[in-house]
């Protein structure tokens, strides 16, 4: 199994949301992946509502390596990466084998 664990440093505020309406709108969108790209198992998004540097984090669950590779170029993912570039200033990502 992999792990894939990516955190984000949020925009305080976009699209006349607030940082706590865009986490959450990240955090579905993500969350919505499960079921729809083969390999993925797990996907849990969490954030701090009251830090004073807003980050989200995600971790996700993979069946391997391969299974990686599907997501980063799966559609459902691909559709994705304009919101995150929309919200988000910073990305930090770990990826391992347990």
């Amino acid at each position: 199994m992999l792990k894939h664990i990516v955190i984000w440093q949020l925009k305080e505020a976009v699209e006349d949301r607030s940082y706590s309406e865009n986490a959450h709108v990240l955090r579905e969108t993500l969350e919505s992946l499960v079921g729809k790209i083969p390999g993925l198992l797990k996907i849990e998004v969490g954030f701090d509502e009251n830090a004073k540097d807003p980050d989200v984090v995600l971790y996700s669950e993979l069946e391997s390596w391969e299974a990686l590779s599907v997501y980063k170029e799966h559609p459902d993912h691909q559709a994705v990466i304009p919101l995150v570039k929309t919200l988000c200033t910073a990305r930090r990502v770990v990826d391992y084998e347990v």
